[in-house]
């Protein structure tokens, strides 16, 4: 495979001098950024942080991202960003980790209606659904398309792109060939008093496999039944429709999607087998192939203090991959909009819904409404379930905001989970869990710089752990200092034996302009993170965590 830290000469030089004559010479400007988060690992077998290399023997870890970009005032952008991972567990949450070099550069120009890209580039066609390439850092997420895209401006409401490379794969690239196209568009119908405005798109994504990637799929399978074998092909085409339509405070956007029959991967397939004259049923990974489509539409209003949207998404066998046996969260190529909300209280977010990509039918229904100045009351129902109709996740969650004065703010809520873990953290036998959060959050501020900010959930259920209790406490000294305190506390375990247990964490954040340091204590429960529908399992921390993130 290509590395990516073999940069060709000639953009070093690009950076080198022409950037650099430009920036002076024309008016252009630099600006860029570093993330770095550096972790030290106390082994606490109680909590099952242990076992892992970072517990046995590292005993250190770390991630960082240096961007730098240019721009100037003729359309010329140009960048690159410096990865570095050191015994990191983000791609594996039981492995490690290690690799430096670029990861990521890019060269753009407009000359009048043509826009044109090549390097590492991040772009979608219409929600993501057949292309999207894009970051997620804390999901270590990364799968920009290594090649060159163009851009044809016909007017302000027309516009043809058309790109096509091989997609990231960390310090890597996948061998298998991407390349599509995608026409939007906007118009507006009728007059100033009552007038419709649509954005109409169409597009098309295409997958050539590479040779190693076919000969995987045929050798894995030859160790198939007759039954369960099939031609696999090399060519795969996806296409989209979309559009969007507004009238005064409504929105409504619908997509669909097809993809031709392709190599997929289900992870709980069954294989039926005659073993000495006998059938038997086995369940395990299995490749299959078969055609894909995907029905996502949202509807939504706004006006006079009333917030309402609602989504609907029906998804079957849509494992759209760079590869058909890519491992865990790598090779997407495309990305399903996620139907849950967005919890940010540490107990309302314990619980999180991993969008599947072979049978998921979901819809979600959102409301607010601001009654005066003092009041408001938002409430959001999601549900999850299977094609055959077996439920796998439900959300039901309601909160009221007070704000007495500039002064004092609360926040009071109740949330109710139904999550499928045997399917959602791959745990055979385990329990669906339920549970019911009351939440509630308080703001105090002493004066224009001193607040204090309160938290207190309570997590009952009998299913996993147990029932929690999580109590935070973050006093802010603006502009630079911000102090938390917080503790998750396990006082009912679900199973006989467990140990009532405590999970502090302390924090110490200082900022200045937009730059940013922080010194953390933490002791973490494991569990699952979710970054728009895609889910990693994190383990249990325990340990020491300084970050930075500094900007210019």
């Amino acid at each position: 495979m290509e590395k990516l830290y073999t940069l060709p000469k000639f953009i070093l030089l690009f950076f080198c001098v022409c950037s650099f004559q430009a920036a002076f010479a024309q008016g252009g400007n630099f600006s860029g950024s570093l993330s770095s988060n550096n972790q030290f690992f106390v082994r606490d077998s109680a909590i099952g942080a242990a076992n892992t290399p970072q517990y046995d023997r590292q005993l250190f870890g770390a991630d960082a991202w240096f961007d730098l970009r240019y721009q100037d005032k003729k359309g010329l952008r140009a960048g690159f960003r410096f990865d570095m991972f050191l015994n990191s567990n983000l791609l594996n949450p039981t492995g490690s980790f290690n690799g430096q070099g670029i990861g990521r550069w890019f060269v753009q120009k407009s000359f009048g209606p043509l826009d044109i890209e090549a390097g590492y580039l991040y772009h979608q066609v219409g929600s993501g659904i057949i292309f999207r390439s894009y970051e997620a850092r804390a999901l270590a997420i990364d799968n920009a398309l290594y090649g060159v895209r163009g851009t044809y401006n016909f007017s302000d409401d027309l516009s043809v792109t058309g790109f096509a490379g091989k997609q990231k794969q960390q310090f890597d690239i996948y061998q298998s060939n991407i390349r599509g196209a995608h026409i939007d568009g906007y118009t507006t119908l009728g007059d100033s008093t009552g007038r419709f405005s649509l954005a109409p798109g169409a597009g098309v994504v295409a997958r050539t496999l590479d040779d190693n990637s076919m000969n995987l799929v045929v050798s894995t399978l030859n160790t198939y039944p007759a039954q369960d074998t099939f031609s696999p092909k090399f060519n795969t085409y996806a296409v989209s429709l979309y559009n969007t339509l507004t009238y005064g405070p409504f929105s409504w956007y619908v997509e669909g999607a097809f993809k031709t029959a392709d190599a997929q991967t289900d992870p709980e397939g069954v294989f039926e087998r005659v073993i000495d004259g006998e059938q038997v049923t086995t369940v395990g990974e299995k490749i299959f192939q078969d055609q894909g489509t995907v029905l996502y539409t949202s509807i939504g209003y706004a006006a006079k203090g009333l917030g309402l949207s609602a989504e609907y998404k029906r998804t079957e066998n849509f494992f759209w991959r760079a590869r058909p046996q890519a491992n865990l969260n790598q090779g997407f190529i495309g990305f399903l909009p996620p139907m849950t909300r967005i919890n940010t209280y540490r107990l309302t977010a314990r619980y999180n819904a991993a969008t599947q990509e072979l049978a998921e039918q979901a819809f979600q229904i959102d409301a607010a409404y601001k009654i005066n100045k003092k009041w408001r009351v938002s409430g959001n129902f999601s549900q999850i379930d299977l094609l055959n109709g077996e439920n796998l996740w439900r959300e039901e969650i309601g909160q009221v905001e007070y704000k007495h004065n500039k002064n004092l703010q609360v926040i009071a809520g109740l949330q109710s989970v139904q999550y499928d873990q045997e399917l959602y953290e791959t745990k055979p036998g385990a329990p669906t869990v339920k549970t019911f959060t009351p939440f509630a959050e308080v703001l105090y501020k002493f004066s224009r710089k001193r607040a204090l900010r309160t938290e207190l959930q309570v997590l009952n259920t009998d299913q996993d752990f147990g029932s929690w209790i999580f109590g935070l406490a973050e006093f802010t000294m603006a502009p630079h200092w911000t102090f938390t305190a917080s503790d998750m506390y396990l006082f009912d375990p679900a199973k006989a034996g467990d140990k009532k247990t405590h999970y502090p964490r302390f924090d110490i954040f200082y900022a200045w302009k937009s730059n940013r340091i922080s010194a953390s204590y933490i002791k973490q429960v494991e569990g699952v993170v979710c970054s728009g529908g895609i889910c990693r399992l994190e383990p249990a921390f325990s340990g020491y965590r300084f970050s930075l993130f500094a900007q210019f």
